[in-house]
């Protein structure tokens, strides 16, 4: 079967293994899900990640992350731009998420950053998702 939306698939298996309470989700590799796991990682939503091979695929292995009382660092993570919908924002438009208490990730010219990077960098993009 062929992912019309891969990123899309990465947020519903992380989302999917919080819910379950799973330690780590293994995810089908790309350059661009790397990325979104080391902002995830720098900005301590994940503990960890690492890029590996197993059977022939390359997968990522997300080290999911929770508090003392077993609480997810992670409460939502939600897909803003879509294959069929893609959302771009200049660097004046970048959302805030609750107010500055979540992230969002942004493809800029210069890379993969948070909207709170590329607004300092003065830089705009296409809105991946929002993590709170």
């Amino acid at each position: 079967m062929r992912l019309t939306d891969p990123v899309a698939d990465m947020l519903a298996r992380i989302r999917n293994a919080i819910n379950a309470r799973h330690q780590k989700v293994d995810i089908p590799a790309s350059k661009l899900k790397v990325e979104i796991a080391r902002i995830l990682k720098e900005e301590g939503y994940i503990s960890n990640y690492k890029a590996t091979e197993e059977e022939g695929h390359k997968i990522i292995r997300v080290y999911l992350k929770y508090g003392t009382n077993n609480e997810a660092a992670i409460s939502n993570v939600e897909r803003v731009s879509r294959p069929g919908c893609r959302v771009y924002v200049r660097r004046t438009e970048i959302p805030r998420v609750l107010g500055g208490l979540g992230i969002n990730i942004i493809t800029t010219p210069k890379g993969v950053m948070t909207g709170r990077q590329a607004r300092k960098q003065g830089l705009g993009g296409e809105v991946l998702c929002q993590v709170w």
